[in-house]
């Protein structure tokens, strides 16, 4: 009798294993629909921080946008030398007219040098200013600095 025990002990879970297994394979399509949305769930959530990632570059980008406002020291008007005013005139300017009405008078006497553009060739009223004959134009500004007050 424990045999026979045994024997539908093993029968009992083999049919409820076999019905099991044919609902787990209605199951499994559901399960698997599940699992192809379940990674398109993760997929989206994944896409969610990509979103807040881009929300926050959107205000840096912004930001650019604003209008700036120029300095004050830059607007100072500044009192020229007698050698510099020679050259962009008399009236008080601020520091960036100074350099644009130098590079105007450069341009218009053809003083910038043929080979290397970098460099200037100071004409008699521009090396009263710059104290020598060709000068950098990245020194240039530092030599102008000298003849404004």
């Amino acid at each position: 009798m424990a045999t026979a025990k045994k024997a539908p002990a093993k029968k009992a879970p083999a049919k409820k294993a076999a019905p099991a297994k044919k609902v787990a394979a209605k199951k499994a399509p559901a399960k698997k629909v599940a699992a192809k949305k379940a990674p398109a769930k993760k997929v989206v959530a994944k896409k969610a921080p990509a979103k807040k990632v881009v929300a926050k570059k959107a205000p840096a980008k912004k930001a650019p946008a604003k209008k700036r406002t120029p300095n004050a020291a830059f607007m100072k008007a500044l009192t020229l030398s007698p050698a510099l005013s020679a050259v962009v005139g008399a009236a008080a300017l601020p520091r960036t007219e100074i350099v644009r009405k130098l590079w105007i008078y450069i341009k218009a006497k053809g003083l910038q040098d043929k080979v290397n553009k970098r460099m200037v060739n100071a004409d008699e009223k521009l090396r009263a200013v710059f104290g020598k004959a060709q000068v950098s134009m990245f020194e240039m500004a530092g030599l102008i600095g000298k003849h404004v007050k």
